[in-house]
């Protein structure tokens, strides 16, 4: 079942924004007057078609939804009749066949913007973004962040989110750049920044980034009560329930639920015996936590979260939405700052000053999108948002088979007065094919890695 809801809302995610980019295609060059044979969806064995006359478009549902293109007519691919030559796409004068081109791309950017726009509208409800100590030595310890710490701003733009206020840190630190400005609100209720430096080898890879960072949500003091048990966890078989209170472990005192955490990390396959109260009856069980390797260390955990009063949950939480206007502002702002970095990190990868780790596969898009749908609307719409800043971002690349690498053309097209040879084209593109499927192939092994990893 979690494989099917993973395929259902990749393939939703992914005929959603390939339809939009197509779509962009297919209205710019309908407007400029170039006749669209094809308007597809997908690969492959057509699945659904509709055409309302032989001189119409024809619209296709195909059955691989990796993709999709607009087919125009064109001499180089057909003979054209005289009377239709005036829509044939490379009739067109270079203004027109750069419109056409880059509209796919900017679509994308603009249906980004729409997502983020819908993201403000709705709000979403998060932890806030308060810290607890940070851990010794840390990025954050350097910078002198303190408990109870709550992050505010990230480089001026605001966070009112746990997950946002690290995302962006990430971003803005995997930018070329040796310090985050981080506006922070302090337990006293004073409004200052705090400086985190970024070690120069750091910035090329945002996963070990994140690991000296050294932040850490602060969690409240909590009783050591079971309120949610994984159904293939330890906790279950060894017959633990939701409410059970932990009394004692091997006789010792379980003040609260994070010495009770730490007891059973610091007890990988070894028995416990524990003392617990259920239903105002104390009561022996034994529990022995399951081995399992974290960060390159051997903890014990038995599958079992702690009971949250909604009291408490309530003041952990936070919901933030904005009203239409500075919604649309902020979308505009969000969209434009993932478009840099990603340009960005893609600069760094090639230059070899960034991890290819950072590269994702279909198998990892696939992942990302069912864990989004799991999270709830406001979450998936925020994927599919960076998904389509990614397809728009690298669609403007100038690599032959791209639109950027038209793009190419058509600016060497403006500076020389004629187009590039046909041949010489033909040539660029069956290298940008091969710069292509070897880098899909790349990410594939990567996402592979992952997998098993």
């Amino acid at each position: 079942m979690e494989l099917l809801h993973t395929l259902f809302y990749f393939i939703v995610a992914i005929v959603f924004l390939v339809s939009c980019h197509e779509f962009g295609h297919f209205w710019v060059a309908r407007k400029m007057g170039v006749k669209v044979l094809k308007f597809s969806i997908g690969f492959g064995k057509p699945l659904w078609t509709y055409q309302k006359d032989s001189n119409s478009t024809e619209y296709i549902l195909a059955a691989i939804p990796l993709g999709g293109y607009v087919k125009m007519l064109d001499e180089r691919e057909g003979k054209v009749s005289a009377s239709e030559l005036p829509l044939a796409f490379n009739q067109q004068p270079l203004l027109a066949r750069t419109a056409i081109v880059i509209a796919g791309p900017i679509f994308n950017l603009i249906l980004a913007i729409g997502l983020y726009w819908a993201v403000f509208m709705l709000g979403e409800t998060g932890m806030r973004p308060i810290i607890a100590q940070p851990e010794t030595a840390s990025l954050a310890f350097n910078a002198d962040f303190q408990t109870g710490d709550e992050i505010i701003a990230v480089n001026q733009q605001l966070t009112p989110t746990w997950r946002e206020a690290i995302s962006l840190i990430i971003a803005h630190a995997s930018s070329d750049t040796s310090a985050v400005p981080v506006q922070i609100k302090t337990a006293d209720f004073r409004e200052i920044t705090r400086s985190i430096q970024i070690p120069t080898e750091l910035r090329a890879n945002p996963q070990q980034l994140y690991k000296q960072l050294g932040l850490k949500l602060k969690s409240p003091e909590l009783n050591p009560i079971i309120g949610k048990i994984l159904p293939t966890g330890v906790a279950f078989k060894s017959g633990l329930q939701v409410n059970d209170v932990i009394i004692s472990a091997d006789n010792v005192l379980m003040q609260d639920w994070n010495q009770w955490v730490e007891y059973v990390q610091q007890h990988p396959a070894k028995p416990i015996e524990l003392v617990i109260a259920r239903n105002d009856v104390h009561m022996p069980l034994t529990i022995t936590p399951e081995s399992v390797l974290d960060k390159g260390k051997t903890i014990g955990k038995i599958g079992a979260g702690v009971f949250v009063p909604e009291a408490v949950l309530a003041a952990m939480q936070i919901h933030y939405s904005l009203p239409v206007g500075a919604a649309f502002i902020a979308a505009c702002k969000k969209t434009a700052y993932f478009s840099s970095s990603t340009l960005t990190m893609i600069g760094k990868m090639f230059v070899g000053k960034a991890s290819v780790e950072n590269l994702s596969g279909p198998i990892s898009i696939a992942q990302y999108a069912g864990k989004s749908a799991e999270m709830g609307l406001v979450h998936f719409l925020k994927f599919m948002a960076i998904i389509s800043i990614s397809l728009g971002v690298l669609n403007l690349l100038p690599i032959p088979m791209l639109d950027g690498g038209h793009l190419m053309f058509y600016a060497i097209e403006a500076i020389k007065g004629s187009p590039v040879l046909e041949a010489t084209q033909a040539m660029f593109q069956q290298a940008g094919m091969l710069i292509m499927l070897s880098l899909m192939l790349f990410a594939m092994f990567l996402d592979i890695g992952r997998w098993f990893t």
